[in-house]
């Protein structure tokens, strides 16, 4: 029971501070915690069927990266349907999404207190907020209204949060003389929003240039390593646009033969070679009005990059076999994993095509440089990877956090899904039931470059009042694989340590680590 409206009041000023929406969100449950004195507690949006947190607390950090689809989960579907204050039995048999994701209590929420309150706005269901407890009878004294009470701010503020973020994507995507059709445009493609996972600095910035440029008409180039998903940006400059309900096609250059690369590109006509049995459409008029997105754009021949040159400059094309023009009015966006200046000073691309591609140029970032967000896209791609494996609840353990958020990630955020979904299938191989499975380190076959595993660092010894990670590692160690991780995580960055003169902050940009990461890791296995 709240004996004071003290609580309340304070909680309602501090959602109506002119402070972020993210620092809104955490003083919530924050204010959360020390009215109920809940074990953990998450402010999550509702879009598309699935809940995606918005703020935790007491849960492992990778549970921001997930999404839950109430049809896996359903506690989060009983939240959706109700309209009002949920209290599950304490003994529920319903499995908690949480299992296995609070730090504090390892295991399933088998008997615990669980309180669901569904955010509403205009009669829609814009979120949730979820409160739960070790002890069954901890909400016990709370009643229905002041649980109301909390839910009505956190709603408020919520939609709040969701207006300023529509208001904003709106006063870059209306055209002048077209507002309101704009406007339910920006309705209709919230339907199918592309979100892209990750809180980082690096992330923002990508986000600020993706919405600078998206509702002009320029044509944008991305570059960025393999992997680090160029295509979902590409998708993401359409969708803020004022296209979007038009088509976004996609071609990936490196994948066309120079003999049908034209054809592809622009059509062909009956009979203009060998096998064109009819008319075809090129990408470009499929995209007309729309987007074409051209993977890969650096290994289209000399050849064919003349011809497309004309069509962005002037707007016209012709089929394969065709002397007439045809006028097309499509926006392009290319990307490549080459250092496109440095291709057109060896001559192997068109400099006037490569200006004409990079009006706006986007970088997209690595995943190394990304700090946490490596942790929350590994939630993201274990939330999606259990459901189709059958497993009920699945975690990172902390060495597989460490190991994970040391290694570099060379192919990026595709080497990240793929050796998550390795260890997963490996995992559940192990496991005699799929209740609850751990990632372990040795789960993950990571590939390390021998700047990262160099013979001198590995036969240095080093002290340590830790038994299991003291003295060098060798060939001949007769020890586990995950000890053996262990000791070389710790021989190397103590190495890195002494070497920056003890200095944690140079030592994290050496080995190339988030600061928070590396205090983390380093306070784990005994450094600090």
């Amino acid at each position: 029971m709240l004996n004071t409206p003290k609580e309340l009041t304070q909680l309602a000023l501090d959602l109506t501070q002119g402070i972020s929406s993210q620092d809104r969100f955490d003083r919530l449950l924050t204010v959360i915690k020390s009215l109920f004195g809940c074990d953990s507690s998450a402010l999550l949006a509702f879009r598309e069927q699935h809940f995606s947190p918005l703020a935790i607390n007491g849960l492992y950090e990778e549970v921001l990266g997930r999404q839950f689809d109430i049809n896996d989960h359903p506690r989060l579907e009983a939240i959706a349907r109700a309209g009002d204050i949920v209290r599950f039995p304490h003994d529920s048999d319903l499995p908690d999404p949480y299992d296995g994701l609070i730090p504090s209590h390892q295991g399933n929420l088998h008997v615990h207190a669980c309180i669901g309150l569904p955010l509403i706005a205009d009669e829609t269901l814009i979120g949730a907020l979820t409160i739960d407890g070790f002890d069954p009878h901890q909400f016990d004294l709370f009643s229905d209204e002041e649980l109301r009470i909390i839910s009505a701010l956190a709603a408020a503020s919520l939609h709040t949060a969701l207006l300023m973020e529509q208001l904003e994507s709106q006063a870059f995507t209306m055209p002048e003389s077209h507002g309101q059709a704009a406007i339910q445009a920006g309705k209709s493609a919230q339907s199918g929003k592309v979100e892209m996972i990750g809180k980082s600095k690096v992330m923002d910035e990508l986000r600020s240039h993706i919405q600078a440029v998206a509702a002009t008409e320029l044509s944008v180039l991305i570059s960025g390593e393999t992997g680090v998903g160029k295509e979902l940006i590409a998708a993401s400059l359409h969708q803020l646009s004022h296209r979007s309900q038009q088509p976004l096609i996609y071609l990936n250059c490196a994948a066309l033969p120079e003999s049908v690369a034209e054809s592809e590109l622009f059509g062909h006509v009956k009979g203009a070679f060998t096998g064109a049995i009819s008319d075809r459409k090129g990408k470009f008029e499929m995209a007309d009005g729309g987007t074409l997105f051209l993977d890969e754009v650096g290994e289209l021949p000399l050849s064919l990059q003349a011809k497309l040159l004309r069509v962005l400059q002037y707007g016209d094309l012709q089929r394969v076999g065709d002397d007439s023009v045809l006028k097309v009015n499509t926006r392009i966006v290319a990307a490549t994993n080459r250092q496109l200046h440095e291709e057109v000073k060896e001559g192997k691309f068109r400099a006037d095509l490569y200006h004409r591609l990079s009006v706006f140029p986007i970088m997209a970032p690595p995943l190394r440089e990304r700090g946490n967000d490596i942790i929350l896209l590994a939630g993201f791609f274990i939330e999606r990877c259990k459901g189709k494996l059958g497993i009920k609840s699945m975690r990172l353990s902390s060495e597989a956090v460490a190991q994970i958020s040391a290694y570099r990630w060379p192919g990026n955020v595709r080497e990240l899904e793929h050796a998550i979904n390795r260890a997963s299938v490996v995992a559940r191989a192990e496991s005699t039931h799929l209740d609850f499975i751990e990632l372990q380190p040795q789960h993950f076959e990571l590939i390390h470059t021998p700047q990262e595993l160099s013979k001198e660092t590995l036969s240095e010894g080093v002290s340590s009042h830790h038994d299991k990670i003291q003295g060098p590692i060798s060939i001949d160690t007769n020890i586990g694989l995950k000890d053996a991780t262990t000791r070389f995580q710790y021989q190397f960055i103590e190495d890195c340590y002494q070497r920056n003169n003890q200095n944690w902050a140079a030592t994290a940009r050496e080995l190339d680590l988030d600061a928070g990461n590396l205090h983390r890791l380093a306070k784990r296995l005994g450094l600090k």
